[in-house]
């Protein structure tokens, strides 16, 4: 494409015109195939040629980068080996062109060339590639007679380039090669350089921006003492600039240092302590927001380094090779090397627990900065959510310890007269309610109660707000605490504020709601006594909750969707003694949800809410059918399944998910009945089984699978074809998410326990799936990859226990002859090869299988079951404690005897 034409076609990709933009767009997709080392060429100078109008060169740098870029990991890395195919000598002349754009006079094309040269260096710099690229950078920013734009720009692309080096890194793990010290040391001077105190701010804060994308990669500099002494001096320096910009920037680069080098903080914590303190107390917002950041990373990390002591200590390890709490392993080697285990105490320094007395002032003065000027609604950062936010963090980092901080704070200001103190002592009682046992703070959640649900009625909304907030809170983590008197007062003070108050704060009321509700949990109680104490008002509070759905306002603050949780929850955890209120209940969300199709959406925002509401009710049917007998929900269900064909006909996976579900709940409870929806069902479940771009549709299509296969049995077998067609396309598609495939297996198994030998078509293709499944590994290293594998091998299991199962039902075993040693192979592979099973699932489930193919095959596989590794198994089990795996075992073992002593 030659420079006319190509200035054009750029130019023509910003025309509003679609059909002259997708030309052009298709022309530059064009020269890209055709000659993509010529095209880079043309882009470069086209981003280089001082004169050509500013825009082209924008948009010439941008498609440039863009050719690097790409937001899938796998395409990220083809166009990357699309660039290391181009000759070395055409891509110096490229990179030349390129990086010389950054000494041009216009800003746009400088800040431009910053960007794409980046690019390439993330490419080439890892592999110890383009070495000229960081020497002209640093001749930018230390020479003279340059204009202080270029030096800003070098430092521009220094930092671009150090925060796509990180990420990158971050996605290859351990595949990428690590970035040389000699380009680490270059990358630093020349930062460390911008960001001297003699520097134009400008230049030092572009300096420090580019500091902190480097640490990620820099400890080998880091280790240095000399070195680490002086990043961190310099660091410090640029908290004192008058530039805002320049201080918030170096404190960004404190932060990261608390992240990644904790065990290199102590020689600093005094300078740390006095800058942090006296910026959070007196600097600007923007500055004192990253000074409050580094008391929260501490805390964060400090939770880590004691819960990774913890466990350690506990299970008398060194931590894995990949934690990245150095100094944790560091510690850990050492102890080891002394025959001992690393306690929570020796993991963690403890900054923050030493800090207290000092930092929760600070953060207590904090919170009482509230922005007045910021709807309640409004996402916006502030300084008293900074501290919120520490807070929180630091109490759930020292537990108790911070109790004697904070509650003098709150009891002298819960009912000052300034709102601001009001709204500060409760947001303060709210933040610290995690971290201390229930032995630390329940006396004050006792004492809190009556004072919080005065505040409810508060003149102020955020009051009110940060009220409900609370209560909220103590029902989620304290309920045990609140005094049985005082639940009715709480259940109407919380019901009595959904209708009356601003979303937010009704919001509020649903959350405290839910959670009290959700405390009923496990309260074995109701099942004998019959009732519990929400009974008295389960009626009010669904009404009324239903009430707050219909509000005009209820799309704010997720009022709505808070709403229908409550509801859920409620119902969820209601006692046998108001079955009849739930049975009330259930008509009316079954019209509430038949008017709904003929709700109007004239806009996106109408239909999304329609749909919404729609998902909403079916779960809220779900969870009633639950609740209630077969004979109790027969005459709703043609009613019920109609709806829910409906909501399957739109084009929303989240009503698809909600629809599919909650069939699931009516097949269970109906059985063999239904049938009679299978037909008009068909095709939404398939729809839902080959939807694999919204996977937790089509996870939840194949639980459906299951449930109706256990639930109508035989009378699956003419739906089978097509259901068995779509599983096994499932399980061949690369894109589909991984966690839907052990689901899928584990559905052969429910298919072929329903239709017995009906299952021999499929039963050659299903078990090569599962033997090819059995094949799956994962590195000793990725704790992610292993939990997949163990899900995986579940799935297997039941697959294979459920088609034994269902064969040997049939009087069909003979089929399985030809697949035993492969499947005992996979048994044997397990006795050997197991890991992370934590919860001996793998374990339980293989010697389940054990008992079914001794008990189904006999002494035709008497051979196979005599091995070593069977006896293994069952030893393996034994020996987990666990009831039901030892009843497993138990049975296991006596099958396995039998087939051995036979004749």
């Amino acid at each position: 494409m030659s420079a006319p034409d190509l200035t054009t076609t750029l130019l023509s990709c910003q025309n509003p015109d679609p059909t002259v933009r997708t030309a052009a767009e298709a022309a530059l997709a064009t020269a890209e195939q055709t000659n993509l080392a010529e095209f880079f060429v043309a882009l470069a100078n086209e981003l280089a040629t001082e004169g050509k109008d500013v825009t082209v060169r924008q948009l010439a740098g941008l498609h440039f980068k863009n050719l690097l870029v790409a937001k899938d990991d796998a395409l990220q890395a083809e166009k990357h080996n699309k660039w290391k195919a181009i000759p070395p000598e055409q891509r110096a002349v490229i990179k030349s062109t390129v990086i010389g754009a950054i000494r041009s006079p216009v800003p746009v094309a400088r800040h431009t060339s910053a960007q794409a040269c980046a690019e390439i260096a993330t490419i080439e710099l890892p592999y110890k590639e383009w070495p000229e690229f960081l020497n002209v950078l640093m001749e930018n920013v230390t020479g003279a007679g340059l204009d202080d734009g270029v030096k800003i720009s070098s430092l521009e692309c220094l930092g671009f380039t150090c925060e796509r080096i990180a990420f990158t890194l971050t996605l290859a793990g351990g595949d990428a090669p690590e970035i040389s010290p000699e380009i680490t040391d270059l990358m630093l001077t020349t930062i460390v350089d911008g960001i001297r105190a003699d520097r134009p701010d400008p230049i030092r804060f572009a300096a420090a921006k580019a500091l902190g994308n480097s640490l990620s990669f820099t400890r080998k500099n880091m280790e240095n003492e000399n070195e680490r002494n002086m990043i961190l001096k310099t660091i410090c320096d640029a908290t004192q600039s008058t530039d805002a910009r320049v201080r918030a920037a170096a404190y960004e680069c404190i932060v990261q240092i608390a992240f990644q080098y904790y065990d290199k903080l102590q020689a600093y914590m005094q300078t740390l302590f006095q800058l942090t303190f006296a910026t959070i107390r007196s600097d600007e917002e923007s500055v004192a927001l990253q000074a409050i950041e580094f008391w929260s990373t501490l805390a964060e990390e400090e939770m880590e380094l004691m819960d990774m002591a913890a466990e350690l200590a506990e299970a008398g390890q060194t931590p894995p090779a990949e934690a990245r709490a150095w100094v944790l392993m560091d510690m850990a080697a050492e102890l080891a090397e002394a025959g001992q285990t690393p306690s929570a105490e020796s993991a963690c320094v403890g900054y923050v627990k030493a800090a207290l007395e000092h930092l929760c002032p600070l953060l207590t003065e904090t919170l009482t900065k509230q922005d007045e000027d910021v709807e309640i609604d409004d996402d916006q950062w502030n300084l008293s959510m900074s501290g919120a936010t520490c807070l929180t963090l630091v109490s759930n980092a020292v537990e108790d310890a911070i109790v004697p901080h904070i509650m003098p704070f709150v009891q002298q200001h819960i009912k000052n007269e300034n709102w601001r103190y009001r709204e500060a002592a409760t947001m303060a009682f709210s933040s610290i309610l995690e971290g201390p046992s229930d032995e630390g703070i329940g006396q004050f959640v006792n004492q809190s109660i009556p004072v919080l649900l005065e505040a409810l009625s508060d003149a102020n909304d955020l009051v009110k707000d940060t009220t409900a907030w609370t209560i909220g809170r103590i029902c989620d983590l304290h309920v045990r605490s609140i005094p049985e008197e005082t639940f009715p007062t709480l259940v109407n003070g919380l019901a009595g504020k959904l209708l009356s108050e601003t979303p937010r704060v009704s919001s509020q009321a649903c959350f405290g709601i839910h959670n009290l509700a959700a405390a009923f949990q496990n309260d074995n109680a109701a099942a004998t006594s019959g009732t519990n104490a929400l009974s008295p008002y389960m009626a009010t509070l669904l009404q009324t909750l239903l009430q707050v759905v219909d509000r005009e306002d209820a799309s704010e603050s997720n009022l709505r969707i808070g709403a229908f949780e409550a509801i859920s929850v409620l119902i969820q955890n209601a006692a046998p003694d108001v079955k009849d209120v739930l049975m009330q209940l259930l008509p009316a969300i079954i019209d509430r949800l038949g008017q709904s199709f003929n709700m109007p959406a004239l806009t996106n925002e109408d239909k999304e809410q329609k749909e919404g509401v729609q998902g909403l009710l079916c779960g809220l049917i779900q969870v009633i059918s639950i609740k209630v007998t077969k004979e109790e929900l027969m005459p709703y269900c043609d009613g019920i399944m109609t709806n829910f064909l409906q909501v399957l006909q739109t084009k929303n996976a989240t009503c698809h998910e909600e629809a599919l579900s909650a069939s699931s709940a009516i097949a269970n409870i109906l059985e063999g009945e239904f049938v009679k929806y299978m037909q008009a069902l068909q095709p939404f479940l398939m729809t839902g089984l080959r939807n694999f771009e919204a996977y937790q549709v089509c996870t939840v299509a194949v639980g459906l699978v299951g449930d109706i296969s256990r639930a109508i049995e035989g009378a699956m077998q003419p739906f089978c074809d097509e259901i068995m067609s779509a599983l096994m396309e499932a399980l061949q598609n690369s894109s589909l998410h991984r966690s839907v495939k052990p689901p899928v297996l584990s559905c052969f198994g429910d298919i072929a326990l329903a239709i017995g030998a009906g299952f021999e078509p499929y039963l050659q293709v299903s078990l090569m799936m599962l033997l090819q499944a059995a094949q799956t590994r994962a590195p000793d290293d990725d704790d992610d990859l292993i939990d997949y594998v163990n899900m995986l091998r579940e799935g297997i299991l039941e697959a294979y226990t459920g088609i034994i199962q269902g064969l040997k039902d049939g009087n069909r075993t003979d089929l399985l002859l030809p697949y035993v040693d492969a499947i005992m192979g996979f048994l044997e592979m397990l006795a050997t090869d197991r890991k992370n099973d934590y919860d001996n699932e793998v374990l339980g489930k293989a010697v389940g299988l054990v008992g079914d193919i001794a008990s189904s095959l006999g002494g035709q596989i008497k051979d196979q079951i005599r091995q070593p590794y069977v006896m293994e198994l069952l030893k393996e089990g034994h020996a987990t404690g666990d009831a039901t795996i030892v009843d497993t075992c138990n049975w296991a073992s006596t099958v396995v005897q039998h087939v051995l002593t036979a004749c």
